[in-house]
């Protein structure tokens, strides 16, 4: 899969307050870049507690469910498209499925 806007999981990290986010983020990220999701189902096979949105969005738990981080999916281009990383309490400021 083509991840886009890695630069957003970078600036994230980067701040003194999400440095713990770094190793996480970045596992998730390779993880992603060699996956080869066609369906949610996928997903959910190696993401069990990965949350299924409509609009081919996905809701991932990163460092223990500390942080939150939503992508829009092509499944038939293999492209993920990052909308949102951030803490429970910023993810809950937001609507995941319009991001």
């Amino acid at each position: 899969m083509r991840v886009i806007k890695r630069k957003t999981l970078k600036e994230f990290y980067s701040q003194p307050a999400h440095s713990d986010a770094e190793a996480p983020l970045e596992a998730w990220y390779h993880e992603a870049k060699h996956a080869h999701w066609k369906t949610p189902a996928d997903i959910k096979r190696y993401y069990a507690s990965a949350s299924i949105l409509k609009d081919n969005r996905v809701v991932f738990n990163i460092g223990g469910n500390k942080y939150r981080l939503v992508v829009k999916i092509n499944y038939t281009a293999e492209i993920i498209l990052i909308r949102f990383i951030g803490t429970h309490a910023a993810y809950d400021q937001i609507d995941a499925e319009e991001v």
